[in-house]
């Protein structure tokens, strides 16, 4: 009932969710890279179009991402790859459910997204969680045989995944949407692994292949289970993120996932080729700095895993929660409510995640080499 009555209220009949993030001259700047006296000449010189204003105070409104990413684009500056770089796709994979995967993949989307990059989200989850973040509602919004991976996994399926890319509300990124269809789609696809296990095994990953030259990163959020499209998952990634909260039974439950994924992965090779990851890297998420016993655990995981885990960790946060409880992210809440000492934290715990993330990435592109080198970062 209270799902049913959030829907009601952020899916209302002809809405449309939007982005009303607005930067300020300055903060533009910073994200371009260039100086704010840079910006003006360039508005002046005819470069970039002239700011709306205000009509009472002529002040500017300020800018949006979509005029923040032209800025970028005058100036040189978008940190797309190059073209003979690899595509990152990066699946947040755990097997078990609540470990915040969800929560992660649309929070990096967003967070590279105001870094300029191309991003597509693939929703591979039947509960559709990202797709109803991002405004979809997936009852009514998706249909599972035009809209979903659900037709592309099929035999004598469409070619490519570009009939279900879908422009979001946020500048430069597409996304893939879910809904319920996806898990009549495991039944189907075990049925069919005993008589072609390669196709529905590296199906995925073609469809990724098919769409991947359009974008720099693509971020896969798989469902909660060791099921065939997680499988799939699997193969179509390059890269791996594991979010795992500092508790006994999800620090067990990731030990086991690892231990699986190994076999599981051995037991792939067999069928259709190894498969070779940038980086798998363990995320601490849902961390409580007040209560001891994360503490405790987060030294153990640290120690068990002293090469895989991230330096960052994704903090337990109210922040989080009341963002999440409105289908929103702490990207998109704008305000007031971001002035607060709560926001502001949250928002540095997010943001040391996606740079530390986003190194991850641009270690794996060779045109980004030179520049890392120049910060010191490679």
């Amino acid at each position: 009932m209270v799902i049913e009555r959030l829907r009601e209220r952020v899916f209302a009949p002809g809405s449309q969710k939007q982005l009303d993030l607005l930067f300020n001259v300055r903060t533009a700047a910073e994200m371009v890279g260039r100086s704010e006296k840079a910006l003006r000449d360039a508005e002046s010189d005819g470069r970039l179009p002239e700011p709306a204003k205000d009509a009472t105070t002529n002040r500017r409104n300020g800018y949006t991402l979509a005029e923040v990413n032209r800025m970028r684009e005058v100036f040189g500056t978008l940190p797309h790859r190059a073209a003979e770089d690899p595509p990152l796709v990066m699946a947040v994979q755990n097997f078990k459910g609540g470990v915040g995967k969800s929560t992660l993949v649309v929070h990096l989307a967003q967070f590279l997204a105001l870094r300029g990059y191309r991003v597509c989200v693939i929703d591979c989850d039947s509960q559709a969680s990202t797709t109803a973040v991002f405004g979809l509602n997936p009852d009514v919004d998706v249909d599972e045989e035009e809209d979903t991976l659900y037709p592309f996994l099929q035999h004598g399926g469409p070619k490519s995944l570009h009939y279900a890319l879908r422009a979001t509300y946020w500048p430069g990124i597409a996304l893939i949407p879910a809904n319920l269809g996806l898990y009549d789609a495991e039944y189907e696809f075990a049925a069919r692994m005993a008589r072609d296990p390669t196709f529905i095994l590296d199906r995925l990953r073609e469809g990724v292949a098919s769409i991947a030259d359009q974008f720099d990163i693509i971020l896969l959020d798989p469902p909660p289970a060791l099921g065939m499209l997680s499988l799939s998952v699997l193969r179509a990634a390059n890269a791996l993120l594991i979010p795992a909260p500092p508790n006994n039974i999800d620090f067990a439950s990731t030990a086991h996932f690892l231990k699986m994924m190994e076999s599981t992965l051995a037991e792939l090779a067999r069928h259709g080729g190894a498969r070779e990851y940038s980086f798998v890297k363990i995320l601490t998420s849902k961390m409580n700095d007040q209560k001891s016993a994360h503490q405790a655990i987060k030294r153990m995981m640290d120690a068990v895993f002293p090469q895989d885990m991230m330096t960052a960790a994704l903090k337990d946060s109210a922040e989080i929660d009341n963002a999440t409880a409105n289908l929103m992210t702490v990207y998109e809440l704008t305000g007031p409510a971001t002035r607060t000492e709560t926001h502001k934290r949250c928002r540095a715990y997010l943001d040391a995640v996606g740079r530390e993330v986003e190194l991850l990435i641009r270690k794996t592109w060779p045109s980004h080499h030179r520049q890392l080198r120049k910060e010191g970062l490679l």
